[in-house]
């Protein structure tokens, strides 16, 4: 250490041979950078969440502080650099506050603003600024995107300008390209999100005008090679090898999202700083296998970013996740911890100032939190480990741990879940979210000179990506995939608080190989071992609607260990905790109301590892894609399937009556499943005295036949049809008497399920409205001639 100035204490630690504190001084990373992005963190959070007066008082006392801290330096009680850090730390916050209320002004006082709170009829011509994105809303499908206005004309002025507006429009405008000119009409409203200036309900037709530069063709050439590579391969498959490469998750399957939510795999289905670092880190591999060095390689790694932004679209999103990919790569460089820290805050400080409404998004809070939580916490786990594991091995555990418990207290705020299997799911998809990533985007490319390549590569990314929905199917089936967190501001502060002892304890524990190892046990335990809920279900229920999302899930106790389901809801793994949960291992009969998925698609779970009698279902078949899986999937299994012919009959310990259909004889629909509802297999049936009726998704039209068919029928229980749709007939409905009803749903679903309106007349009759949104799985309960009920949250 010649020429450098030693303080003897660390001199002789380097002699003795034990340790160089000075080098470990040196080594600890510039906290600067990060204070100032956390300031500009911080700023944006109270320009956004604060009213204006406590903004006001806010910035007063921060700058008494300031000042204080100042005289505190002229005294000589701190040092000159602390008020200089100080006071850039503010700088940076009111910089970005000022962004906060430039961009509101604009939006609230600007000519799109007005208007939109006038909900005036203009017209407009712009620039489509997204891919247009068909969604399914309460009265039909929409067709959502983001249009940036050039021109408006409204109350009789023309405005020239430049504004984002979200158009909610129909399917003419899935036929726009990204980046085209467009002449449009239509009434503005007002938004609900800070980006946008207004959100317009387009009439008429729009009209192309000019068509996107030639960036934006060649980038949706690639995304379309991409699709054609993958689209001999299964739905799935399909669509999860475009959302690895640039996101684009179009036509996912509902269940196949939830099990990605529950094992902490989400981030592979949206742009992330990971998909940034695969593309990027392959092409500057491929840049020095050719030869390229020096600082042609940062020409090749702005180039691959700039390519990467332009495929995966110039969204806030994507513009964040370009960044923190950036700030990986500079991570994996030499000296990362302090690059990376550097880096990160530099990042925050420039994406508040220039996108300021990214402050209050969780993505940017998740995106900052799992790339600090890899260049801190992920370098000790991982030397720790290394003590006792190969090196590969204890990176490949420590990069995921770090990164998922970084993001622990916001992902439970958001989801209301802890997922205790994160860590393993993302530990087992490593190996191949590269070659699945840089796969899929050879596919595309190679794909645009000569598709039968492209197909190759994209059967191999497929099968890459095959591994990883078995990952998040399995993984998601576990007894105990994630645990139910309340998001309320003591709870979260408790998860925080054990995040932060356990980042603090991890090098100290993994790095004995005994308690190492006892964690992983404990941990494999933790999610292979239910966690049990005292009484459950107990020996006095007779019916549970199971909690299994948007869909139905019914189970009519038939005996001991044995029950009668009807429906099994959109997800297998959901359909088969909750039996599993019921301790039911027979299942003598299985009646699927109609073929929707969301009632027919968890067939696999009622199937796996248990004894089905038979299969009943609507005489309508249709849609029949569905009819066709039910039957393939009940052949695999040896279980006869017939239509539910109307009669009464005894299962075990249940009496089971059919009431509609009238006639079993199957016959065809029109092939889309619209009339699928109506033709609902009906069930009255009765357990221990309780009698309870089960209604599918039965519409008004079939509730009024149903009435003339069972006119003074009482119930105990009620299953509100089609998951309190506002489509009732409440005057049958509520006199058929139900002290209980039902309504199995998903939550936070796209329909608006349940309508207030078809809860109203239940609850003003006093019936007891049991939700599995709100409560979980539901029982009822047969207690000495009583009726009572128990959710399972």
């Amino acid at each position: 250490m010649a020429g450098r100035r030693v303080p003897p204490a660390a001199e002789h630690l380097a002699q003795d041979g034990r340790v160089d504190g000075w080098a470990a001084l040196r080594d600890l990373p510039d906290l600067r950078m990060p204070l100032l992005g956390l300031g500009a963190w911080a700023g944006g959070l109270a320009a956004h969440l604060l009213r204006p007066g406590l903004l006001g008082a806010v910035v007063v006392t921060v700058l008494c502080g300031l000042a204080a801290l100042a005289h505190g330096v002229r005294r000589g009680r701190w040092p000159p650099g602390t008020v200089r850090t100080a006071g850039a730390v503010v700088l940076v916050a009111g910089a970005v506050v000022v962004a906060v209320l430039v961009r509101q002004q604009q939006v609230t006082e600007g000519p799109v603003g007005r208007l939109a709170e006038e909900r005036a009829v203009v017209s407009a011509l712009g620039v489509v600024a997204s891919d247009p994105r068909p969604v399914a809303g309460r009265f039909g499908d929409v067709v959502l995107v983001r249009v940036t206005v050039l021109e408006i004309e409204g109350r009789g002025r023309m405005h020239r300008l430049r504004a984002p507006v979200l158009v909610i429009g129909d399917e003419q405008w899935l036929d726009l390209p990204l980046g085209s000119g467009v002449r449009f009409g239509g009434r503005l409203a007002p938004p609900d999100q800070a980006d946008l200036a207004g959100v317009l309900s387009p009439t008429g037709r729009p009209v192309s005008v000019s068509d996107p530069d030639v960036w934006w063709r060649a980038a949706a050439a690639v995304r379309a090679s991409l699709r054609a590579s993958v689209a001999h391969r299964p739905a799935d498959q399909q669509v999860l090898v475009p959302a690895m490469v640039n996101g684009d998750d179009a036509g996912l399957d509902p269940g196949l999202a939830d099990d990605f939510r529950a094992t902490g795999l989400t981030h592979l289905l949206a742009v992330s700083g990971t998909n940034l670092t695969l593309v990027v880190g392959f092409l500057l591999v491929l840049a020095r296998w050719s030869g390229v060095r020096g600082r042609w390689l940062l020409v090749v790694g702005a180039l691959g970013i700039l390519g990467f932004v332009l495929l995966a679209r110039t969204e806030p999103s994507v513009l964040r996740a370009a960044v923190m990919g950036t700030v990986a790569l500079v991570g994996m460089g030499a000296n990362g911890l302090r690059r990376g820290m550097r880096a990160l805050g530099a990042a925050v400080v420039a994406l508040l100032l220039v996108q300021p409404s990214l402050a209050v998004t969780a993505g940017f809070a998740l995106s900052v939190l799992a790339t600090a939580g890899i260049l801190v916490l992920a370098p000790g786990w991982r030397d720790a480990m290394a003590r006792w594991l190969p090196r590969w091995l204890a990176e490949a555990v420590a990069v995921p741990a770090a990164a998922q418990l970084a993001c622990t207290p916001v992902v439970a705020g958001i989801s209301g879940e802890v997922s205790l299997v994160a860590v393993l799911a993302n530990l087992l998809v490593a190996p191949v979210v590269g070659p699945a990533t840089v796969l899929g985007l050879a596919g595309g490319l190679v794909g645009l000179l000569w598709a039968p390549a492209g197909a190759l590569l994209g059967t191999l990314a497929s099968w890459c990506v095959a591994w990883i929905i078995l990952v998040a199917r399995r993984g998601a089936a576990l007894p105990t995939a994630a645990v139910d967190w309340e998001a309320g501001a003591a709870s979260l502060t408790l998860l925080t608080l054990l995040c932060g002892v356990l980042a603090l304890a991890g090098p100290w524990v993994l790095r004995r190989p005994l308690a190492g190892v006892a964690c992983c046990l404990v941990a494999i335990a933790a999610v292979f071992v239910r966690i049990p809920t005292p009484g459950w279900p107990g020996g006095d229920w007779v019916l549970a609607a199971c909690d299994v999302g948007q869909g139905d899930a019914l189970v009519v106790r038939t005996g001991e260990h044995a029950g009668a389901v009807v429906d099994a809801g959109p997800d297998p793994g959901a359909v088969d905790r909750c039996l599993d949960d019921l301790g039911v291992r027979e299942v003598p009969l299985l009646v699927l109301t109609h073929f929707h998925a969301d009632h027919v698609a968890g067939l696999a779970g009622v199937l796996d590892g248990r004894s089905v009698g038979a299969i009943e279902t609507a005489s309508l078949l249709d849609p029949p894609a569905a009819v066709a899986d039910v039957v393939a999937a009940a052949a695999a299994a040896g279980v006869p399937v017939r239509t539910a012919a109307p009669g009464e009959r005894t299962v075990g310990e249940a009496r089971i009556e059919v009431l509609r259909p009238a006639d079993p004889a199957p016959y065809d629909g029109p092939g889309d499943g619209t009339t699928a509802n109506d033709a609902s297999v009906v069930l009255l049936v009765e357990v221990a005295g309780v009698s309870a009726l089960l209604t599918g998704d039965l519409e008004p039209p079939g509730q009024a036949a149903l009435e003339r068919q069972v006119a003074g029928l009482q119930v105990d229980v009620l299953k509100l049809p089609h998951h309190g749709s506002r489509h009732q007939d409440p005057d049958f409905l509520t006199s058929l008497g139900a002290r209980v009803v039902l309504v199995s749903v998903g939550e936070d679903n796209d329909y608006g399920h349940p309508a207030p309106d078809a809860l109203t007349p239940f609850e003003a009759a006093g019936a007891r409205v049991l939700r599995t949104d709100l409560g979980g799985d539901l029982l009822v309960l047969a207690r000495d001639d009583e009726l009572a009920v128990r959710t399972r949250d």
